[in-house]
């Protein structure tokens, strides 16, 4: 399985120093990541980061009610844990498996040593962490003022971005509790997209079929935040 997967698969990892990623190198551990799975809950000590391969992880919230939300997702581009090397420790969200794919994991403790030397490294996760705050305050601008239309184009294309295929596994409920509306709201865009030939839906499977069609129907908090993430991490893939 090793030989299908590397690290530089994502991009935090591909970018680093030759010294940087050997240091590293035999403490990455390759994990696969199962659909739903729970990386960590809202908070409780973190213990290790992951850098996703071909995984994606929803980061969210959940209301006493038991409704939820995402505030945010990482694939092939970023990192899971930044309360690691931020010093909080801990988080008040939840890190859910969107995607089921594949990740190297990394011990808590020497992700934020090599943080500490201040080198490449450091630099990369601060860029990564503007961008995923750039993602997370264009998500509530989104939420609040865009049509579930929007946001579901949003949502898909912000996928496709991390997700080697262009068909997603992914049920009406799961992409409704990502996004915070009812179910009947996703049914309602997604037989709109559906019809305009945009998209194919059946059986938890979402086929997109023309994505400028849905570039053209998403609003603008798309082309915010992928030109945010292109800015602060251009893709100078080394490995």
């Amino acid at each position: 399985m090793a030989s299908l997967h590397r690290p530089g698969q994502n991009h935090l990892l591909a970018v680093l120093s030759e010294v940087e990623f050997e240091r590293l190198a035999a403490h990455l551990e390759l994990v696969p990541l199962r659909l739903g799975e729970m990386l960590y809950d809202p908070g409780k000590q973190l213990q290790y980061a992951y850098f996703p391969t071909t995984a994606i992880v929803s980061l969210h919230y959940v209301l006493e009610s038991g409704a939820t939300a995402e505030s945010a997702g990482v694939g092939n581009e970023g990192v899971v844990g930044i309360a690691l090397f931020m010093g909080g420790g801990t988080t008040a969200s939840s890190a859910v498996v969107q995607t089921a794919g594949h990740a190297y994991r990394l011990a808590g403790s020497l992700l934020q040593a090599e943080f500490g030397r201040a080198g490449l490294m450091q630099r990369v996760l601060l860029r990564y962490t503007q961008a995923l705050m750039a993602q997370i305050s264009q998500a509530a601008v989104c939420n609040r003022h865009h049509s579930v239309e929007q946001q579901l184009c949003r949502w898909l294309l912000l996928t496709l971005d991390r997700a080697p295929l262009r068909e997603l596994v992914m049920t009406q409920e799961l992409v409704a509790s990502m996004l915070g509306v009812r179910r009947e709201g996703i049914t309602a865009a997604a037989g709109n997209l559906q019809r305009a030939g945009l998209i194919r839906y059946r059986r938890g499977h979402i086929s997109v079929l023309e994505r400028p069609g849905l570039e053209s129907r998403a609003c603008e908090c798309y082309g915010v935040v992928a030109k945010e993430l292109g800015r602060l991490l251009p893709d100078e893939r080394r490995r």
